[in-house]
């Protein structure tokens, strides 16, 4: 399968050789990361080229790297069922970039881009309806952000006099503790602070 895989590399990297900055093959899989720019050529060329047919899009998904200049990576997951391969193509996004919608080329993409710009914030050109698709459409943030607060901005009860749900700022009603998750039973070597079983 392998060698397989290296082969079909070759050949993308043959016929797409602006658009693959790299490729690899691990555990596998083969991923190649693309230039954003050339990106919708190089789909297109999964998606069409008869040693590829790629037909299906399977996912849409991002992963986020705060500390970098382009900040995002766009994972796009394919399948061939004519070839029997599955391809993962890798692509760096900025956060004042967008990313070109592939929704004329895999229908499919329209709600996995929705779900990416919901979740991170990247926005996708060309898209005829990019709005919130998990979340609630007055939500602040995005969650899967690694800046993105656990607790949340806001949350959503009932209000049983108002007989409506209501928005609130989060309040936390305990105070944030630190703990250092090391257990006595687990062999330590110290006393936590207020144990005093170990004094008699």
């Amino acid at each position: 399968m392998s060698e397989a895989l290296q082969e079909l590399a070759a050949i993308i990297e043959l016929k797409q050789a602006e658009a693959v900055v790299s490729a690899t093959v691990a555990h596998g899989e083969l991923t190649l990361v693309a230039n954003l720019a050339t990106l919708r050529a190089l789909v297109e060329t999964l998606r069409d080229d008869p040693s590829c047919r790629f037909s299906t899009l399977v996912d849409i998904t991002a992963i986020d790297h705060p500390e970098r200049s382009t900040r995002f990576d766009v994972v796009y997951h394919f399948l061939s069922m004519y070839r029997n391969h599955r391809i993962r193509v890798k692509v760096k996004v900025g956060e004042d970039e967008m990313v070109p919608s592939l929704i004329d080329l895999y229908p499919a993409a329209n709600w996995f881009e929705r779900e990416v710009f919901d979740m991170f914030g990247i926005l996708f050109s060309g898209h005829p309806d990019l709005r919130r698709i998990l979340t609630d459409y007055g939500f602040r943030g995005h969650p899967l952000r690694k800046d993105f607060p656990t607790t949340g901005y806001t949350e959503v009860r009932y209000d049983e006099a108002l007989k409506r749900v209501v928005y609130e700022p989060v309040s936390l009603v305990q105070e944030y503790r630190q703990f250092d998750f090391m257990s006595p039973w687990e062999g330590a070597e110290y006393i936590l602070p207020g144990d005093q079983k170990g004094a008699k």
